[in-house]
């Protein structure tokens, strides 16, 4: 992906963040009133959050999710994302609410963050789409993790592109290929950006190649997000919308796969 096409979605992200500014304080009773993580990302953090990690959250947006995280167990959270509008609202909320989560404006990769300063790095939610090379951004995942810590991906499924969201039927868009390498978004909040299109596989190579070694990898039916007027077939509980990934940086070379 070009530099210009990167500065673009850049831009349209600017744009679409400003909602969390619009919207600061109906997000700010969301953070206080429950938990802004699935029940398939408590069960399969639960155990390691308890522990107290030092999180990193790539690509972390209005901040929400990191808000869940210290309330989970985390004993903080730095989170990076390339919008400036994005990430200074949602150091205002953590601020408002004193929770310890920190907040750096960078592209990714690479993560402007010192070697090893993760217990857990947490991403996902719209995450990997953004990010034009994956093979990079994994070896950067391995550098921001402390030996023995782990990757955590909770993210829509890259059929998920390919669905229509038609309410009689389960269909498919014709003018869209599983093994696209990229695609223009056309559905809020990005539209008109350019979405980078990784298969499952991919992923799961990019992460195996860095020197992670994968735990769990888990398919689900339950979209993370949808629109509120719409009630799509492909919903319905017979197709994958979501997938989580669990994978963990050896403590040795000797542990390494």
């Amino acid at each position: 992906m070009s530099d210009s096409t990167v500065q673009a979605n850049r831009a349209v992200w600017e744009l679409a963040s400003a909602k969390h500014v619009r919207e600061y304080d109906d997000l700010l009773a969301q953070a206080r009133s429950g938990p802004a993580l699935t029940a398939v990302e408590l069960e399969l953090l639960g155990p390691l959050l308890r522990q107290r990690p030092a999180v990193v959250h790539l690509q972390s947006g209005q901040g929400l999710d990191d808000i869940a995280l210290t309330h989970a167990g985390a004993s903080g959270v730095i989170g990076v994302d390339y919008s400036v509008v994005a990430a200074t609202s949602a150091a205002r909320r953590a601020s408002e609410l004193g929770l310890p989560c920190a907040y750096v404006v960078a592209q990714l990769p690479p993560a402007p963050l010192r070697d090893g300063c993760a217990d857990l790095v947490y991403t996902g939610k719209g995450a990997l789409i953004w990010i034009p090379d994956l093979q990079s951004w994994a070896d950067d995942v391995f550098r921001l993790l402390e030996p023995g810590g782990r990757l955590f991906v909770h993210e829509a499924h890259p059929m998920v592109p390919l669905y229509r969201w038609d309410a009689d039927a389960a269909r498919l868009r014709p003018d869209r290929s599983y093994f696209d390498r990229q695609h223009v978004n056309d559905t809020f909040p990005a539209r008109g950006a350019v979405e980078w299109q990784w298969t499952l596989g991919d992923l799961v190579t990019a992460v195996v190649r860095a020197g992670l070694r994968i735990e769990e990898l888990r398919e689900h039916p339950e979209p993370f997000w949808r629109p509120g007027d719409v009630e799509a077939a492909v919903w319905d509980g017979r197709l994958p919308n979501t997938f989580s990934l669990l994978a963990r940086r050896p403590l040795a070379l000797a542990d390494q796969p």
